[in-house]
């Protein structure tokens, strides 16, 4: 990627805790770019690399090896002023003894800007954020929802070239989360920011991404759109990791075709001969009465609302799966087949 076109831009960035040579390594030699204007999300389970690859753009944590390069500008060696980065964490971290406005302006105020002209900026962002007439409340008279939105205004007004979420939305009701992210991508969107954003939430990283960064135990796993990650994952991790998807072992023959039990599946990419892994996600199942297929049997079901989530003993071993059928309900025992949608499954080739 041109480095003018590139919001942040990692070049084979390894990071290790400690001086001792043995100790692990948290991220290992990773390189990725964040087009300026666009939203990349860092996913991954606990201790993947990710939370310390987001201090590392930030400065608050410095890389062992490796170069950072912000809006084309080489920021390896600089702290986090140095670097016109805003970093918005879990824990909101607003000032209790300070209103709405005041906590908006802090980061003005300390730069040395004007307190008229440092207030005139905070009330525009609170607008811009969609809290107008809360300039006067101090955070324990708002709502999580709302804190959520000062705690993003604050990091706006300062006008970063880079802005940051750590796991932004951990704190909030599902709802509110729905919400929240659709409030940041919003805001994304309609000004062009440039945002790493981090969640183990792969449901939240397919809603607010342009491009998402797969970690695992300190490397890149995969990256692309979140429909390439979700339809085309590239190995047994990523496959397992996005949509929640069951991954059974299989064998691909010679012209390509993978056997999973009864099911024959064409996968959309070349497969060479021998074992495979088959991920599934649960609302890729469709279930029919018994016939050619694969035969099962339920073996728990429970009422979700909108949906049934079942059950199912087979050949293959348990398989859980995701109906939206609400008239046609399945009792303990009854006995089905079991065949495949053409979404909702991807083959990958065991390394």
């Amino acid at each position: 990627m041109n480095q003018a076109t590139a919001g942040i831009e990692f070049i084979d960035v390894t990071k290790r805790y400690g001086g001792d040579a043995s100790a692990p390594l948290a991220v290992k030699g990773i390189s990725f770019e964040v087009a300026e204007g666009t939203l990349a999300t860092i996913l991954g389970p606990s201790g993947c690399g990710k939370t310390t690859t987001l201090r590392m753009i930030a400065g608050l944590e410095s890389p062992t090896a490796g170069r950072i390069l912000i809006a084309g500008r080489d920021v390896t060696t600089l702290g986090p002023a140095e670097r016109n980065v805003s970093m918005m964490f879990q824990s909101y971290a607003l000032f209790p003894h300070m209103n709405v406005v005041e906590n908006v302006m802090y980061g003005l105020k300390m730069s040395g800007l004007p307190k008229g002209v440092a207030r005139t900026r905070a009330v525009e962002t609170l607008r811009n954020v969609g809290l107008v007439g809360y300039d006067e409340r101090l955070p324990s008279e708002l709502s999580g929802g709302q804190q959520q939105r000062v705690a993003l205004a604050r990091a706006l007004v300062l006008e970063p070239a880079v802005l940051l979420f750590d796991e932004p939305l951990s704190n909030l009701d599902a709802r509110l989360r729905r919400e929240m992210r659709e409030e940041i991508r919003s805001l994304q969107q309609r000004l062009r920011l440039t945002v790493a954003y981090v969640t183990h939430d792969q449901s939240e990283a397919l809603a607010v991404s342009d491009q998402i960064i797969v970690m695992d135990q300190g490397v890149i796993a995969q990256r692309g759109t979140p429909q390439q990650l979700y339809e085309y994952p590239r190995t047994e991790f990523v496959a397992g990791f996005m949509g929640e998807a069951m991954l059974f072992p299989a064998r691909a023959d010679a012209a390509g075709t993978v056997s999973l039990g009864p099911l024959r599946i064409k996968p959309r990419q070349a497969m060479a001969e021998g074992a495979v892994k088959v991920a599934v996600r649960p609302e890729a199942w469709h279930i029919g009465p018994p016939g050619t297929g694969l035969g099962a049997r339920l073996a728990k079901a429970a009422y979700l609302g909108s949906i049934y989530e079942y059950t199912f003993e087979t050949e293959l071993g348990p398989i859980f799966v995701v109906s939206p059928d609400l008239v046609n309900v399945l009792d303990v025992g009854s006995d089905v087949t079991l065949g495949l949608a053409d979404h909702g499954v991807s083959v990958v080739q065991v390394s």
